[in-house]
């Protein structure tokens, strides 16, 4: 009895510790998240403001757009000259993340801040995701350099950074906080930063509010009926989303390489990509596909009737402007291919414009950066819940349809959409670095009954 007695107080001791444990690496990560999401709050309310003022200014005073090329030569030599490897962008803070090294270059954020309000003052296709994460990340793991943080602790700072930037740019706390875990490796999420990511987001999108930036209003999703015949036919549409993310994801790679191959001084490709788009500019006959062009994803996601071309030149422009050099980001521009293909979809397939062209907003970008899970809470947040089974239908069929590509070239092949229990070696023989257990008190060996080899 004595025997048992004892047994029973020391696994009491021993859970006693084990929660105070937790308890400190709780508190510890909560605070390093609520630190993460300020800078995050702070550097996406900057990063909205001054694009805002570039989008007004060029609209305003449309005699800018002429200096695109000149623009595209500027920023090309600024990285091409002091860049380094921040010109790698959001695929730099990827490879860091699985293969932590120098860590993130503190040139990083005023480059990309720099060069992304150039590309939308003077008219460039690209989005701002890759700023505002690179703006997080840069910025946090630098403060991050100063703090007692082992390798496997900065990289969980960088996960949650990249959680927070996406949150608070996009005003999706949820979708930010999951954006993070998700989008470094195709069928991995990435639970270990799964707290500082989770308060990061929150925290930064509260910031953002806070300094009363605002975001782009969302027109109001009506009732629909679900049922087998309407779910089918959002299959149908979920493909072709998928289709359409991949040819984004290799008409902009193709591009790259091409002008690599035949321009082989940097700063000139940006500046013939900007002579480019200008000439599309004058061929389309307007200037609704220059820099975010939000209104046309807006106007579909209202209802309107639109047309294939629609889609087709928004995604013409962003290939160009990305495909040779122009710093940004892919995912806003995706939101507005996704969401303008959609409502065209939408009069095929008989549905309400309204809402294909929501589902198409998400997918598209689930399709093009292997992220479904962050896209169907992008939906959930930003169109309400009743709009999440078609979304996720939506998000789920463009991520298996969208072959093993990615906006993100560094991202990892995990478990690839094949055969999910193949070897996926050959796709990524890169290990998945080990973790350091003092990072996460659950992570000790002695506890975790899958350590045993008998098991």
């Amino acid at each position: 009895m004595f025997s048992a007695w004892r047994s029973f107080m020391a696994r009491l001791a021993g859970g006693a510790h084990e929660g105070a444990n937790l308890a400190v690496w709780f508190v510890r990560w909560v605070a390093v998240g609520i630190g993460i999401g300020i800078v995050a709050g702070f550097s996406a309310a900057a990063l909205l403001a001054s694009l805002t003022w570039a989008t007004d200014t060029r609209i305003d005073h449309g005699w800018i757009v002429w200096f695109l090329p000149i623009a595209g030569l500027v920023t090309g030599c600024l990285y091409h000259y002091t860049g380094g490897r921040a010109e790698e962008g959001n695929n730099l803070i990827i490879d860091e993340i699985h293969e932590p090294r120098a860590g993130v270059p503190r040139r990083m954020a005023p480059l990309i801040f720099f060069s992304t309000f150039v590309t939308q003052l003077f008219g460039g296709s690209a989005g701002r995701e890759g700023t505002g994460i690179q703006l997080s990340v840069g910025l946090s793991d630098s403060i991050a350099s100063h703090l007692p943080f082992d390798r496997e602790q900065r990289r969980i700072v960088m996960i949650a950074a990249m959680s927070a930037g996406f949150g608070a740019l996009f005003g999706v706390p949820l979708a930010g906080a999951v954006f993070g875990l998700e989008v470094q490796s195709i069928g991995r999420v990435k639970y270990e930063a799964i707290v500082p990511a989770f308060v990061g987001s929150i925290v930064g999108d509260l910031v953002v509010r806070a300094l009363g930036v605002k975001h782009p209003t969302i027109a109001e999703l009506g009732a629909f009926h679900v049922d087998a015949v309407f779910l089918l036919k959002i299959v149908a549409i979920g493909v072709i989303f998928g289709l359409v993310g991949a040819v984004f994801i290799h008409a902009v790679r193709l591009l790259k390489q091409l002008a690599a191959r035949f321009l082989d001084w940097a700063p000139l490709r940006p500046f013939i990509g900007g002579a480019l788009v200008l000439a599309l500019m004058l061929i389309v006959g307007n200037r609704d596909y220059l820099g975010l062009s939000l209104p046309l994803a807006s106007s579909a996601l209202a209802g309107d009737h639109t047309s294939a071309s629609v889609f087709a030149l928004k995604l013409l422009f962003t290939v160009v402007t990305l495909g040779f050099g122009f710093y940004g980001g892919e995912v806003t521009p995706l939101f507005v291919i996704g969401s303008t293909l959609g409502a065209w979809l939408a009069t095929l397939f008989g549905l309400d414009i309204g809402l294909v062209a929501a589902l198409g907003y998400v997918a598209v970008f689930a399709g093009a950066a292997n992220v479904p899970l962050t896209c169907t809470l992008i939906a959930v947040e930003l169109f309400g819940g009743h709009v999440a089974v078609p979304a996720a239908v939506a998000c789920v069929v463009a991520y298996v349809f969208s072959t093993n590509g990615s906006i993100y070239s560094t991202q990892r092949l995990r478990v690839p959409r094949a055969d999910p229990h193949s070897d996926p070696a050959p796709a990524d023989p890169r290990p998945e670095p080990t973790s350091d257990t003092s990072a996460d008190p659950r992570a000790d060996p002695a506890t975790d009954p899958t350590t045993d080899p008998g098991i």
